[in-house]
């Protein structure tokens, strides 16, 4: 009959990441959930929104611009990006030091007056988005077309970079 043996299992401490805590990278936003919260019922509407402000500011900031679709072809890259709304002379263009930034701003004021009430609306926004571009784009030759809140920005590429590709066979030594 084989004996048991009982062997205490200690745990290695660890060490905390940062100071004398660990590095919780989500606690921050979950203490701003739960002061909202816990606000809700005393007074929250009465006061002003500091932490849910922050919060706000610091999300708009993680938001660079709208979605694009980049494909390329034999001869060209394309960037398209869907701006609704936006007039061409609203979408600013521009290629320096081997990026590509593409900027917009919407501005959209809506006023109604009747016999009752008036009421003014005003909604402003600004985007930019930036591409770093590769050496196989002739940048002096880039165009760009808007057509239907559809601005479509074409790259051609060098003479160099449209050669196929070549093969090198590989010999026994």
């Amino acid at each position: 009959m084989a004996t048991e043996t009982k062997v205490p299992v200690t745990k290695p401490s660890r060490a905390p990441a940062v100071g004398s805590e660990t590095w919780r990278p989500f606690q921050a936003l979950r203490n701003e959930i739960d002061q909202i919260f816990d606000d809700f019922g005393s007074g929250f509407w009465n006061r002003p929104f500091r932490s849910l402000a922050r919060l706000e500011r610091d999300l708009s900031k993680s938001i660079s611009g709208p979605a694009v679709d980049v494909a390329e072809s034999d001869k060209a890259y394309e960037i398209t990006a869907e701006l609704p709304g936006l007039d061409e002379k609203n979408i600013n263009i521009t290629v320096a030091n081997g990026a590509l930034t593409i900027k917009g701003e919407k501005r959209e004021e809506t006023e109604e007056k009747k016999k009752d009430y008036y009421v003014s609306e005003r909604r402003y926004g600004t985007f930019e988005r930036y591409f770093t571009l590769p050496d196989s784009v002739n940048a002096d030759k880039i165009e760009a077309t808007f057509k239907n809140g559809v601005l479509m920005v074409t790259l051609p590429k060098t003479e160099e970079a449209q050669k196929p590709a070549k093969t090198i066979n590989v010999r026994a030594a």
